[in-house]
């Protein structure tokens, strides 16, 4: 087992719920967790300015030798993973629409998907959602200022 440690970048903290469930479940394994605070809300920004600050954070985290690196924002995955696996030597795990589950669990012909802007109008989750769209009706919306809510550790309660 490789002792260098595994990289993890969200626009913010929202992935610090993917980390843990890394550190759960891979507890010997040294983990690097980038929140991009700054530039976070990464959904209203254009796909170039994603990908750039996509790339800024994986030379990042390759600069601490990571041997893996998971994108922890659907932003990011959707809009810049498969340019990440393409162009660096290092294996990405990325956060993937989860549209399928939701597809295979409804109960009411529709789903309703909550994202930011740059989820919702990258190519990956008009992939995703295409695949499901013939059977079922997908509501889209996105989620404007839930990203800076959940930066703040504000809570919404849904019902």
């Amino acid at each position: 087992m490789s002792k260098q440690p595994i990289g993890i970048f969200d626009s913010g903290v929202g992935g610090t719920s993917i980390w843990k469930e890394i550190h759960h479940l891979l507890p010997y394994e040294d983990t690097i967790y980038l929140a991009d605070s700054i530039n976070a809300p990464y959904g209203p920004k254009g796909k170039r300015a994603i990908i750039n600050l996509s790339l800024k954070n994986t030379e990042l985290l390759l600069e601490k030798n990571c041997k893996l690196i998971v994108v922890a924002c659907n932003t990011a995955t959707t809009n810049a993973i498969s340019l990440l696996r393409e162009r660096y030597n290092c294996p990405f795990i990325g956060i993937e629409p989860t549209i399928k589950p939701a597809a295979l669990n409804f109960k009411t012909k529709a789903i309703g998907i909550l994202a930011t802007k740059g989820t919702l109008s990258s190519k990956l989750f008009h992939t995703a959602t295409s695949l499901y769209s013939t059977v079922l009706r997908i509501i889209e919306q996105e989620g404007e200022g839930i990203v800076e809510l959940i930066e703040s550790g504000k809570i919404i309660l849904l019902k």
